[in-house]
């Protein structure tokens, strides 16, 4: 068949296995390019291993720490007519190129957020590893079902107390409105926090420790985002900003139990990502960002923030903030790049979109994330979407 991309607002139903292919394959040469990391962890754990954040920690481990691996996801696979997801294709393109150097990653496709996986997770450590010496949660999930009450829960991207009238983007007519949205109710921003909140971060370390599965000097990060007063009204002051209070919440528990350096939130910067896609406000935010700090020098994506992070946050003595993260929206959040954003902020209209922003970047990214736009890949190749290349 040949494969195209179907967007439909923020959601790609189709992925091209040679493209994502050669996404993760241009991660990997920049990871390379940088050199090896002599202090990274060598048994790693990664919670939403196949995209985004998730699939750039597992490549810089690998790649420049030497690590060995193994990941969670949730794919749908392949049939005939229809393409796989693309983490579906990602996590089979990193086990191919990561054993070209010698490493033998372990990949399950499931739900993390079941006891079914973490029980079947802790068997595959014992067989492979041992113990592991870091877990990467980056989880990005809308929906969850409590394994203990087998209650299900959906986040609800929200103010709270009073409605909020905001600027944002339609991305595919690059049309800039005003919208309303109207505030969660106490339910709803429950559900957020069961959801997005540390529960089930915190639910996977006691398992792992219970079991006996933690490595002496164990560690583990949970990537977040917090954003700038742009965004606060749906974001740090919303349901999502009572989830990350939670957040904070349950690393201060993990680390009661493990020790002072065990669990830290890292807050990164804004990238495009399906789930970001779809928070009012942020497209909009994200197009002018990324313009500004394109042309300032400091524009970093997923590879980027988690090579810098691997390189310079993971000793014991670094720079914490008040809460205790680690903070790699330094760049964005500077006053520098803010101060433009902010300046241009009340210009944004759909007529003033191209000389303020750039959205053709943002939807290039965006695209990419399904293996799209990328130089190099025949799209007019007729492929079978069952065969993984390489």
């Amino acid at each position: 068949m040949i494969i195209e991309p179907r967007v439909r607002g923020f959601i790609c139903t189709t992925a091209h296995p040679v493209g994502c292919l050669r996404n993760v394959r241009d991660q990997i040469a920049y990871v390379l390019s940088k050199g090896a990391i002599a202090e990274c962890p060598k048994r790693v754990a990664v919670l939403g291993c196949s995209t985004g954040y998730g699939l750039a920690s597992r490549i810089v481990a690998t790649f420049a720490g030497g690590a060995e691996t193994i990941g969670v996801s949730l794919e749908r696979e392949p049939t005939a007519n229809r393409t796989a997801s693309a983490g579906w294709y990602n996590n089979r393109a990193f086990e191919i190129e990561a054993g070209k150097i010698g490493r033998s990653p372990l990949t399950l496709e499931g739900d993390a957020f079941s006891d079914e996986m973490k029980k079947n997770f802790i068997e595959r450590v014992r067989e492979k590893f041992g113990q592991l010496d870091m877990l990467v949660y980056s989880m990005a999930a809308p929906v969850r079902t409590d394994p203990q009450t087998g209650k299900t829960y959906r986040s609800a991207i929200k103010p709270l107390g009073s409605p909020v009238d905001i600027k944002t983007l339609n991305t595919e007519t690059g049309e800039v409105f005003e919208t309303t949205i109207t505030p969660a109710s106490e339910d709803e921003a429950a559900a957020t926090v069961a959801v997005m909140g540390g529960e089930d971060w915190k639910r996977w370390v006691d398992q792992l420790a219970d079991a006996g599965v933690l490595a002496p000097g164990f560690r583990t990060l949970n990537y977040t985002y917090i954003g700038s007063e742009l965004t606060w009204p749906i974001y740090w002051n919303g349901t999502l900003g009572r989830a990350k209070v939670d957040l904070d919440r349950k690393a201060e528990e993990i680390r009661g139990r493990l020790g002072p350096d065990a669990a830290r939130v890292v807050a990164l910067k804004a990238v495009v990502t399906q789930a970001s896609s779809a928070i009012p406000v942020v497209p909009l935010y994200g197009t002018v960002l990324f313009k500004v700090m394109k042309q300032l020098g400091l524009h970093e994506g997923c590879i980027e923030q988690i090579d810098r992070l691997f390189r310079t946050r993971l000793g014991k003595h670094a720079e914490v903030d008040d809460a205790l993260r680690l903070r790699l929206d330094d760049w964005e959040l500077s006053p520098k790049v803010q101060a433009e954003v902010s300046r241009r902020w009340p210009l944004l209209s759909t007529e003033t979109l191209g000389e303020l922003a750039d959205l053709a970047e943002y939807k290039s990214q965006f695209l990419r994330l399904f293996g799209f736009g990328i130089d190099g890949v025949d799209y007019a190749q007729d492929i079978d979407p069952r065969i993984v290349p390489g």
